[in-house]
């Protein structure tokens, strides 16, 4: 346990500096105190002193690393032009000691760390600089051993470059993943929010359709209350089933608001769908309201989505219909075909003579939540009163594709 936690712990970049430095130095005393040339001058206080100005710059490389890049290049140079390391180019072949090695390992470093990718003028400089000091020592191996100098100090920076490419590239891929994240936070908050939106049309339609029932028999239970005592037992029997139900609608809906939050989903009840709206007509026949239904066509499966808004259309309009015209007569016929299903629900307005019960306004938003949800599907949503009297409500719900426009809706 011990050792896996310090093998994830991260070693600060300075240590790493801290720890560079002496390593490099020890290694260029090592070859100067071992000299591999019968002229080589050995182990003295310039040569010590030299000798640790190799490795001594690598401890403040990251902060200032092409003046680092420097120091060790002179002191590499002045080891080399003062026979305390063999020249690269000695007995005709190609010898390269360890301090050429710490130099070529500073110009990585240099090309690695730079704030800004080194450019060619900088390897120029430090090719030419390097191979011109072999040059100027006027050694018969001189050329060659500024030949193998100036190999090294491309080869390093090559690796350098590749080095800072893949990082380069490392950096954006993380990035890249980063603004992928931020984007699916994004739609999921989106999405939260229309599923917020379509959960506060689902509790207006509820609360809209039910409460208007209790209404409407509360105020017919009154009226009859005096001559008729089982009738008033029967709407009062009807109030409290609507309020049961829709007690169990609000507590499902709130049921799914908290399990989506806990992504936990249990228990949901399904739907309301066509299959639903024959009990639909009984509430509402129960509330005084009469009125038919009849299809036409070969009925088919319909997507979730679509069964809803059929069945929401179909109680939207009734709702409309006790609060507005009352105790009337009205009809709700499915109309299917190969590409689409119409819902028409047309009733007769007021009847004459007939005690209206008028229920006050909510200001809500029925015809517009219907509109969206039709259009939400695809369809297309017709409504308006009619000529003779009434109200008409037609939904035009496409089964394969979406209506191209409102004439594909029969009138």
């Amino acid at each position: 346990m011990r050792f896996d936690a310090l093998v994830r712990r991260r070693i600060p970049p300075a240590a790493v500096d801290l720890l560079l430095a002496p390593l490099l130095a020890a290694a260029a005393l090592t070859e100067v105190a071992a000299p591999t040339q019968p002229t080589g001058r050995g182990l003295d206080a310039v040569g010590i002193a030299v000798a640790l100005m190799v490795g001594a710059p690598f401890a403040v490389h990251r902060r200032w690393p092409v003046a680092a890049l420097g120091v060790v290049g002179a002191a590499a140079a002045t080891l080399q032009a003062r026979h305390y390391i063999a020249s690269p180019g000695v007995g005709g072949g190609a010898t390269v000691g360890t301090v050429l090695l710490v130099f070529g390992a500073a110009v990585f470093l240099t090309t690695v760390r730079s704030r800004r990718c080194p450019t060619y003028r900088l390897l120029a400089v430090t090719a030419l600089a390097a191979g011109g000091t072999e040059t100027l020592m006027g050694r018969a191996d001189g050329i060659g051993s500024a030949l193998v100098v100036g190999v090294l100090v491309v080869a390093a920076w090559a690796l350098g470059c590749q080095v800072r490419a893949r990082r380069a590239m490392g950096a954006e891929v993380l990035e890249h993943a980063a603004a992928l994240k931020r984007e699916q936070v994004a739609l999921a908050r989106a999405a939260v929010v229309e599923e917020r939106a379509r959960i506060a049309r689902e509790l207006h339609d509820i609360v809209a359709h039910h409460v208007s029932l209790m209404v409407v028999q509360a105020i017919a239970a009154d009226r009859v209350q005096t001559n008729n005592p089982g009738k008033t037992r029967e709407l009062h029997a009807a109030i409290e089933a609507t309020g049961r139900a829709t007690v169990a609608e609000l507590r499902r809906l709130l049921e799914l608001l908290r399990t989506e939050e806990d992504d936990a989903v249990t228990g949901r009840s399904p739907q309301p769908g066509i299959a639903d709206i024959p009990q639909l007509l009984t509430s509402m026949r129960e509330a005084g309201l009469d009125v038919e239904s009849a299809s036409t066509g070969t009925a088919c499966r319909l997507p979730a989505g679509t069964e809803l808004t059929a069945y929401r259309v179909v109680q939207e309009a009734l709702t409309n219909t006790l609060k507005h015209a009352g105790h009337t007569r009205a009809a709700v016929t499915f109309d299917w075909r190969p590409d689409r299903l119409t819902v028409t629900v047309r009733d007769d307005g007021p009847l004459a003579g007939a005690v209206r019960h008028v229920v006050p306004p909510g200001g809500g938003h029925g015809l517009t939540g219907m509109h969206e949800r039709v259009a939400a599907v695809g369809g297309t949503l017709n409504t308006g009163p009619l000529t003779g009297g009434g109200f008409l409500v037609r939904a035009c719900l496409p089964l394969t594709e979406p209506c191209d426009n409102e004439t594909d809706c029969p009138r």
